[in-house]
């Protein structure tokens, strides 16, 4: 038999919770729907055999005015406890001529209205916050509907105690889909938000009325009659006295936490962006080669997940606004490991890194093949306040890992973490696993062999993928031969030296034999001490200053620096000390 539970809304408007429980207590269905054809659909597996229906809205009503003779009498016993029903008559719009949604609704689902009858398909009339107060022995409702004066982390503290107070019933197996409704209030930011998850916490109230009066009818008590309306609810304690209901606890730190990162969340996104964009400006600038750059802000979701995480039951994070560093995250991905050295000490001269761990030498250290990703948190220096206000007092997480690095991390995260490994696949799964990042660690040093090859210079047999009718230096050839004038350069992005071969061509240097003629005699060490630069300069920033230093103002007057003249006059006049 199904035990329904429906806290249904009076209109269509608001949504309707629906919950079902099996025989052993078991939740195997909740969920919020509108239309009364959706509930129908929703409860369709359910109530097609033996059910009971428990719905916390009236059935019936034949009273023209005042209460039904049902909330009279059970105001005579929860009046007191704050849990008095509401008046009910046919004067009431929702209730003209007596037609009732509830009653509808049952007559939808061909269940029998008499609360009395036995039958194995009925439906009963509930009310929650009756329920409640004799389930759970309050002194008074707990108050986590939306009402005038009522603060959100009020209505919030209020639910989390019903919530688990249901949680902790024995005979009841919630399981994860009710876990995941506390996690939804948890990291509500909005009184709509939990009136979502309110409606389907009334449900499982609703249904475990149902459940009890199956079971044990003799602990429920049943007021009114079938002719005039009639509410089911476990029986009053008799020795329950009213009182300060149950004491709510402590502020939780981590929901405090949670909420504070909520509130501070559009603050943190302007954050995410202008830390994203400082990296990839200084990537940019070095001319450190890449895949790609990208940032992300953790979701209120996820910051909530994260924050409620425990280890053999103590807080992972005790302090999550201050343990929980990778609010704002920067992902760089290089093409080769040598680039992930580059971005790691890029980072460590141009802002403060307050912790750098390389993930691989780790695993490296500990005898194994596995996760390899530089993790740096990175904060701006006092001095770039001004420049960065955003960022100042905040963490940012970037982590650097090679295209072969995180095609691994990704594809293991999603296995592991995201899926369902089966128990006798587990060993066998980590050994691929671990097989797997051993061949892309040795394709990860491939590929620095590769270009470091690439960087040789080009026989001119090889020099054949060249256009004949394009006059600019080709971007490999002049990769390979910058890599032989600035030996200690690391290397830059390919489409970079394309760029520059463009300024060459408007300076008219058209050849590489051109091109050693505009660099002999220059003062390469003279260059870098005036520069003092602050990270480790990629092969074309190298030619970049050179030019500059050679040419002067004609070639920040270059058409392909129209959109950069004003840096380049500054960096002009550190060149030539004005």
């Amino acid at each position: 038999m199904h035990h329904i539970g429906i806290d249904l809304a009076w209109g269509l408007k608001q949504p309707t919770g629906l919950a079902v429980l099996d025989d052993a207590g078991r939740l195997v269905h909740i969920s919020t729907v509108r239309t009364d054809e959706q509930i129908e659909s929703a409860l369709a597996p359910f109530s097609a055999g033996p059910c009971i229906v428990a719905i916390d809205a009236p059935l019936v009503v034949t009273n023209a005015t005042g209460n039904r003779a049902a909330e009279r009498a059970l105001n005579a016993d929860f009046a007191r406890f704050q849990a008095g029903a509401h008046p009910t008559n046919t004067g009431k719009p929702e209730f003209t001529d007596g037609d009732t949604r509830g009653g509808r609704i049952g007559r939808r689902l061909r269940l029998d209205l008499d609360p009395r009858s036995g039958r194995d398909r009925r439906a009963i009339e509930v009310y929650p916050h009756a329920a409640t107060v004799a389930l759970f022995r309050l002194g008074r409702t707990l108050k986590y509907k939306n009402k005038p004066g009522r603060e959100l982390e009020q209505m919030r503290t209020e639910l989390l105690l019903l919530v688990d107070l249901l949680g902790a019933v024995v005979e009841l197996d919630l399981g994860a889909p009710f876990a995941g409704l506390r996690q939804q209030v948890q990291a509500a930011t909005r009184k709509s938000e939990l009136r979502v998850v309110e409606d389907q916490v009334d449900a499982v109230v609703c249904a475990y009325v149902g459940w009890i009066a199956v079971r044990r009818p003799q602990e429920v008590t049943t007021y009114g009659d079938a002719a005039g309306g009639a509410i089911v609810t476990p029986t009053l304690p008799p020795d329950l006295q009213p009182g300060p209901r149950v004491a709510a606890p402590p502020p939780d730190p981590v929901q405090q936490a949670i909420q504070a990162y909520a509130d501070g969340r559009p603050e943190t996104l302007v954050a995410g962006a202008h830390a994203l964009a400082l990296i990839t400006g200084l990537l940019d600038d070095a001319g450190i080669n890449y895949l790609s750059v990208t940032g992300r802000t953790k979701t209120i979701a996820s910051f909530a997940e994260k924050a409620a995480r425990t280890v053999d039951g103590v807080p992972a994070y005790p302090d999550p606004a201050r343990d929980i560093t990778d609010q704002i995250g920067v992902r760089v991905i290089t093409y080769v490991q040598s680039d992930v050295e580059a971005v790691a000490e890029l980072l460590s001269a141009q802002v403060r890194v307050i912790d750098d761990r390389d993930m691989g030498r780790r695993t490296a250290q500990q005898g194994r093949f596995g996760y390899a990703s530089r993790h740096l948190l990175i904060g701006v220096d006092p001095g770039r306040a001004a420049e960065l206000p955003e960022l100042v007092g905040r963490v940012v997480q970037v982590q650097v890992r090679t295209v072969l690095q995180h095609a691994w991390a990704e594809f293991e995260h999603d296995i592991r973490y995201k899926g369902t490994v089966p128990a006798e696949h587990a060993s066998e799964f980590d050994r691929r696993f671990t097989l797997a990042a051993g061949l892309l660690e040795l394709a990860d040093r491939e590929f620095t062999a590769i270009r470091d090859r690439l960087r040789a210079p080009v026989p001119a047999d090889e020099a054949d993928d060249t256009d004949p009718d394009d006059p600019r230096i080709a971007p490999r050839e002049l990769a390979a031969f910058l890599a032989g004038q600035y030996a200690d350069a690391g290397w830059s992005r390919p489409d970079h030296y394309t760029w520059i071969s463009g300024l060459l061509l408007e300076l008219g240097v058209t050849s590489l034999v051109e091109l050693g003629e505009v660099l002999r005699g220059v003062d390469d060490s003279g260059i870098t001490a005036r520069m003092d630069y602050r990270y480790p300069p990629g092969a074309v920033r190298r030619l970049d200053d050179t030019l500059l230093a050679g040419f002067g103002q004609r070639y920040v007057e270059l058409h392909g620096n129209a959109d950069r003249r004003t840096a380049l006059t500054t960096r002009l006049q550190r060149l030539t000390g004005g």
